[in-house]
């Protein structure tokens, strides 16, 4: 017999495994899932205990086909596929087509790609684990069941192509909910008042703000709600001196938080770096699976990226602390090392996501790795590193301002002892609890020194007017959020469910908020009145927790599934006779068609997204793009500059003349935006800004430019990897 078989996922999880078994062992990957439920049917069978039909994948024959010549070659096989349920699914999976008796040890399985932890993975083999199959079937049939029943209900009451799903149905419903808050909000006066103060004319001006009365020895709040409050006020202000009543110093420590999970990666990603969850996952699998380093050759740097644990190894424990020790000192070493809680063991089948290596220090890779790469393992490494940090110091002092019976109040703070803030960075501090919040009470900012009974200068008085504000609608990362704290989906789903939703056209994106479509409220009303159990945060929550039962093995997958479908499907059916077809209205822009002359130019949504119509189609079959105008100018006319979306590259917008379908035409388009008095120096040709593997960089516009050719063999994207593709140049689109 042949050499050892280990089956991964990925080809780059392979080259990065093959680093550390010798000669003895062949790596091969079976590039994700071998096989799934078919695509044009149910492929449940429900009278026969909801028994799935699973089928191979299209595409995958010549994969199978080789990995099953290579298992016939060898002496042993190892499934290495990831340490989750869909790993284990995919293990399962791998075992049944290639006759392995998944009973046997064949799978293994280790929460980071290290020498170390690959070698003891292979020392110490066991058998696929049936529960978590089960868990991830359960989960899958689930969703096509609820799927497969709803998705044909929403196309014959509202529209073709439209889908509903146990998850991203919630998740829209969160969003659609949130935009009802805002529209249902009314919001209150009300007014801040601010003393600027200073100790002497020839000192700095600080700033207090309206607190309340003094009453006795203690101070009452008072709330300014109108203008006569505040003018009231002023009136009994006037000509009043300005001394300290009282000053409060005092201390707090901050402690750090835990290391990511996946749910707060994608938080802080999409906070501080402005990813999207699916740009933050995309390459967070690249630092996991082994990026090729030009100094030691395919490396993992980062542990497994799908967990919602805060537990560390004890070993990584000991080495972030020698790492501390040595880079900042004994100082910033806490006495003893902080562990962190999960909220339930089901949570503690993984670590948390740190470094892999610790002698792998982000800057010292900066020129190895692209720049989102670098970013977002610098990210990692740092969030990490201050989890076992000591905690910061801060002083704090309150001062309390007295003109008559009238109270002021300011309060400073001084970080005495940076400790964790030092590697994470205070513009990393979370700001939801940090910034300051111009609705607080009192003004918060570097005091001077100041002693009670000290008599202040008035600089100046400023009463401004100020209104409630409605919930923030949701961003990717507040949704993921809100999310995780109601239990709604786990790690692995988060950004494909975000995915989903916008693709969908249920949601799109007003800058960085998600922002309900038209459609997205007509599909979440009819489910919420038809179907409030899908759409129902604490059942889909509930559903999660009886999942994870089923990974516990003490819940049967089936008997699971048995409790939900039924009833489910006798309302679906129920649905299908009494419910009326539903008409999404267009929303008018305010324009005549150009063509007909009669009809209105309506903004409809379209498969692509939003398009210009006539009203009077199919009569009259005018579209148009919509457009959204760009700074800058075309750098062929002179004229204005318009952006538009993609219907081939989905989330890629294109630049045009505003001219481009007038009369006379302006030809010009591009992917990238022109840069206003700069020319190419190989053929003089305009400039444009281009966007490649997270980089920005100046590119000719001229496509046939010497400088482009060379270019294109430099930096061509790799081919297997369809997130990086730099799309072809784009040309004229028209929705329909």
């Amino acid at each position: 017999m042949g050499r050892n078989l280990v089956i991964v996922e990925s080809p780059a999880k392979a080259k990065t495994i093959g680093r550390y078994l010798g000669k003895d062992y062949r790596i091969a990957a079976s590039v994700g899932h071998i096989r799934d439920l078919p695509e044009a049917t149910l492929g449940v069978d429900v009278a026969q205990g909801y028994k799935p039909r699973y089928i191979s994948m299209k595409g995958k024959e010549k994969v199978i086909r080789e990995l099953r010549d290579m298992a016939a070659d060898s002496s042993r096989v190892y499934i290495a596929t990831d340490p989750d349920r869909e790993g284990e699914a995919i293990a399962w999976h791998l075992a049944q087509v290639l006759k392995i008796d998944e009973a046997s040890p064949c799978r293994i399985s280790f929460n980071e790609i290290t020498e170390t932890a690959v070698r003891n993975a292979i020392g110490h083999p066991r058998s696929i684990d049936m529960n978590l199959v089960n868990s991830q079937q359960a989960r899958r049939v689930l969703d096509r069941l609820v799927g497969y029943e709803l998705s044909p209900l929403l196309w014959k009451k509202i529209k073709k192509g439209l889908s509903a799903g146990r998850v991203q149905s919630v998740a829209t419903r969160l969003i659609v909910d949130r935009e009802r808050e805002i529209a249902a909000f009314k919001p209150e006066e009300y007014w801040l008042l601010t003393a600027y103060l200073h100790k002497s004319m020839n000192q700095p001006v600080f700033k207090s703000r309206y607190y309340g009365e003094i009453a006795g020895n203690k101070i009452g709040k008072r709330k300014l709600v109108n203008q006569n409050d505040a003018d009231a006020l002023l009136a009994a202000l006037a000509g009043l001196p300005f001394q300290v009543w009282q000053v409060k110093k005092g201390s707090r420590s901050r402690q750090p938080g835990p290391p990511f999970t996946t749910s707060t990666l994608q938080q802080e990603a999409a906070r501080y770096l402005g990813y999207t969850s699916k740009k933050t996952m995309s390459i967070a699998q690249q630092l996991y699976e082994g990026i090729e380093l030009p100094s030691v050759g395919a490396m993992a740097l980062v542990t497994y990226i799908r967990t919602d644990s805060v537990r560390i190894s004890q070993e990584a424990e000991q080495e972030a602390r020698q790492f501390i020790e040595k880079n900042f000192g004994a100082a910033y070493l806490p006495k003893t090392p902080h562990r962190f809680k999960n909220r339930n063991s089901a949570q503690d089948a993984h670590e948390a996501i740190r470094p892999a290596h610790f002698d792998l220090v982000p800057e010292q890779l900066r020129n190895q790795l692209t720049n989102d790469q670098y970013r977002l393992y610098k990210l990692i490494w740092d969030k990490f590193m201050a989890s076992q940090m000591a905690a910061a110091l801060i002083d704090t002092v309150v001062a309390d301002i007295a003109a008559g019976s009238h109270v002021f109040r300011s309060q400073g703070e001084t970080i005495r002892f940076p400790g964790f803030l030092a590697e994470y960075g205070i513009q990393l501090v979370d700001q939801e609890a940090e910034k300051e919040n111009d609705d607080a009470e009192s003004a918060r900012e570097k005091l001077p020194e100041l002693q009670e009974n000290e008599k202040l200068l008035l600089d100046r008085l400023q009463p401004e007017q100020k209104f409630t504000q409605p919930p923030a609608r949701y961003t990717e990362a507040t949704l993921i959020k809100a999310m995780e704290e109601k239990g709604i989906g786990r790690p692995s789903t988060y950004a494909p469910i975000l995915s989903t939703i916008q693709e969908r056209l249920y949601a799109e994106k007003d800058h960085k908020f998600l922002v309900p479509t038209e459609l997205g409220k007509v599909v979440t009303a009819m489910l919420e009145e038809n179907f409030e159990n899908i759409v129902d945060v604490a059942f889909t929550a509930e559903m999660e927790k009886n999942l994870d039962t089923v990974e516990a093995g003490t819940q049967d997958w089936v008997g699971l599934l048995e409790q939900f479908y039924p009833p489910f499907h006798q309302r679906v059916t129920q649905a299908a006779d009494s419910l009326e077809r539903v008409k999404i209205a267009d929303v008018a822009t305010g324009e005549k068609c150009p063509d007909c002359k009669d009809g209105d130019l309506v903004i409809r949504e379209g498969r692509y997204g939003k398009f210009i119509a006539c009203s009077r189609y199919p009569e009259c079959k005018y579209t148009k793009n919509v457009e959204n105008a760009v700074k800058g100018k075309c750098p062929l006319c002179g004229s204005g500059l318009v952006s538009r979306a993609s219907r081939k590259f989905k989330g890629s917008r294109f630049y045009t003349c505003d001219k481009q379908g007038s009369d006379p035409q302006c030809p010009f388009i591009s992917w990238g935006i022109p840069i206003e008095g700069r020319s190419c120096e190989t053929c003089g040709s305009y400039m444009i800004w281009q966007k490649f593997r997270g980089r920005t960089y100046p590119k000719c516009g001229n496509k046939d430019c010497p400088s482009n050719q060379k270019r294109s063999k430099s930096t061509a994207a790799d081919p297997t990897d369809a997130s990086r593709e730099v799309p072809p140049d784009p040309v004229p689109e028209q929705q329909t």
